[in-house]
């Protein structure tokens, strides 16, 4: 029997190279210090409400564009939105895969999949997106990530899917 498994993806290699193509200064990963603390679940998945964090730069048609790799502003989704109205825009990434189906960056209609077949409990009124590849590790810190938090807090989500490109 034949292998087919492919290498794995060398991913921040890729994402180097990618950066060093630019023109920018070299990509400085951000990290923890602190060793992240574990959170079980509280409840069984398909009791939970799921939220979305994407990176991938999708925004809604009539919502602005985001429009630089430091822009640390993020735009709220609501998760009935249908994929028509869905756009993105990123300085790092071959948007063309995206523009096709913005399900590969920005899983919705999966996510309406398995709400409606209650292996989750609900999804969150918003998903939420954001530019990936700021630099600014401090502005993602003291701007972005709390607003983010916050937001989550208010919509209840007990659970976010993260979806970085």
């Amino acid at each position: 029997m034949k292998d087919h498994r492919q290498p794995p993806v060398r991913y921040i290699d890729r994402t180097r190279d990618q950066y060093d193509s630019l023109g920018y200064a070299p990509y400085s990963w951000a990290t923890n210090p602190k060793a992240s603390p574990w959170a079980p679940m509280a409840k069984p998945l398909s009791q939970c409400r799921i939220g979305v964090i994407a990176s991938g730069g999708i925004y809604r048609s009539g919502q602005t564009a985001f429009t630089h790799r430091d822009d640390t502003t993020f735009r709220a989704i609501p998760s009935d939105t249908d994929v028509s109205e869905l756009r993105a825009t990123h300085f790092a990434y071959d948007l063309t895969d995206a523009r096709r189906d913005i399900n590969v960056v920005f899983p919705i209609e999966t996510l309406r999949s398995l709400a409606s077949e209650d292996v989750v409990g609900e999804l969150a009124p918003d998903f939420f997106t954001c530019m990936g590849g700021i630099y600014s590790q401090r502005r993602v810190n003291d701007e972005l990530a709390p607003d983010l938090v916050g937001r989550c807090h208010d919509d209840s989500i007990d659970v976010v899917l993260l979806v970085p490109v």
